[in-house]
């Protein structure tokens, strides 16, 4: 990818709390990514947030005296046209939607998230439509632009696109930049000394192989019940002898499946306490606005980490880095399946290592899968495809199977009710299923 007059680089979602960061990693990285245009896009509802936080990201540039135009528009069409980049992170139905999502399922003694079980179920439904309407506008004004997706829930979305569109796309998550980032610290080393292997699928990962500079570090850390957690996910102790057997370091999201007793505990007296996870992100967002307001501020706030998406951003400009410069280093990606996992269909999306070349990644082979891990990641990628499928027909019947296949559902009663609970909340934003 050669661009000699500069990169341009669109963000759908601009308006969201994120945008500083992955601003700040654009000036970061000018001489390897030398943008010549940032377009922040977000929808009508939106245009309040898009101008606090778009104006921010102008004095950001400003202050680093690099060419970087930013432009702040409604106008999807005319940021994709010609960019290089698309970069992905909205939230159809806004924070209100995702309340709902993480409320009702707590109604019926279910996990309430945002990304795994019903409501992360409620939120591919919202989400899909939208993204691919988004990849026909890439299709025909940017054909060989790159879309990164860290739209969640990443996984689902991610394979949609892959399925049912022509896009060149690949997602992404925080969590394995996160883990890096925890390790380092930990073993008092940088992230280029370390080497890990992700086998899973987004948000349901185990960690088969922890390393520094060669040498395993995974046995003393599963033995010492060592925890890496996200700000989005409350901390519970593993039980010891489990997870000495597990075959792997388990993504924090694993808690709701293994110890779904005492997240569920902690979820209902968070909801007491502070309300729901969504209610208390937008206190954080609130505030954050209230900081991007300031006409002196020039830089990302420290108060951004407070946000469960921490490094996102730089895992989107990493990713843009390597395909751009054909790095090829290793990222854990989310991306076909191929024959990587035999137990799964091709175009299935997984969350494994891939080698980031100039003209995409490339999936490197698994050492391990644990067996025991095989079951639990096959059914929720039935959950998952029968999601897709409901999302683009809009069929109630296909949705009920979706909701009934989740692990963390315990019946077809609930998921009935649940789902009809769901659907009706939800009904702004899934109109082919009120047809």
């Amino acid at each position: 990818m050669v661009k000699e007059k500069g990169l341009k680089i669109a963000v759908i979602g601009g308006g969201s709390s994120y945008t500083p960061e992955i601003v700040e990693g654009f000036i970061q990285r000018y001489d390897r990514l030398p943008i010549r245009e940032l377009w922040l896009v977000d929808i009508e509802e939106g245009k309040h947030k898009l101008d606090i936080v778009g104006e921010l990201a102008k004095r950001m540039v400003a202050k680093s005296g690099l060419a970087i135009e930013v432009h702040l528009t409604l106008d999807r069409r005319k940021a994709i046209e010609g960019a290089d980049f698309v970069s992905t992170q909205m939230r159809v139905g806004l924070l209100e939607a995702r309340k709902w999502d993480e409320h009702i399922p707590n109604k019926y003694g279910v996990i309430g998230q945002e990304t795994t079980g019903p409501g992360g179920m409620m939120k591919a439904l919202r989400t899909i439509p939208v993204l691919l309407d988004i990849c026909k506008d890439i299709e025909e004004l940017a054909p060989e632009a790159w879309l990164l997706n860290f739209t969640n829930p990443a996984g689902m979305v991610t394979e949609a696109i892959t399925r049912h569109s022509k896009v060149k796309s690949i997602g992404l998550c925080n969590a394995p930049i996160g883990l890096h980032k925890w390790l380092s610290k930990k073993y008092e080393t940088t992230p280029e000394r370390l080497y890990t292997e992700f086998v899973g699928l987004n948000h349901l990962h185990w960690v088969t192989r922890i390393e520094v500079d060669g040498e395993d570090k995974l046995t003393e850390l599963l033995d010492k019940r060592e925890e890496y957690s996200g700000k989005n996910v409350p901390a519970s102790e593993w039980d010891l002898d489990f997870l000495r057997g597990l075959g792997g370091f388990p993504s924090y999201y694993l808690k709701y499946f293994y110890m779904t007793d005492a997240m569920l505990e902690e979820q209902l007296e968070s909801l007491k306490a502070n309300g729901t996870r969504a209610e208390v992100v937008k206190r954080v967002e609130d505030e954050l606005f209230e900081l991007y307001k300031d006409p002196d501020l020039r830089e990302k706030p420290k108060q951004l980490e407070k946000r469960g998406g921490a490094y996102y951003s730089e895992a989107a400009v990493n990713l843009m880095d390597s395909l751009y410069n054909d790095k090829r280093d290793i990222q854990a990606l989310n991306v076909a399946n191929g024959r990587t996992l035999d137990f799964l269909p091709a175009d299935a999306s997984i969350e494994v290592n891939c080698v980031v070349t100039g003209k995409g990644p490339i999936v490197l082979p698994v050492s391990v899968v644990p067996e025991q891990a095989k079951g639990l990641i096959a059914a929720v990628k039935t959950y998952e495809r029968l999601t897709i499928e409901a999302a683009i027909t809009g069929d109630r019947g296909i949705a009920l199977q979706a909701m009934a296949s989740h692990p963390l559902v315990p019946s077809v009663s609930v998921a009935k009710a649940m789902l009809d609970e769901m659907l009706e909340k939800n009904k702004a934003y899934l109109p082919a299923f009120f047809q």
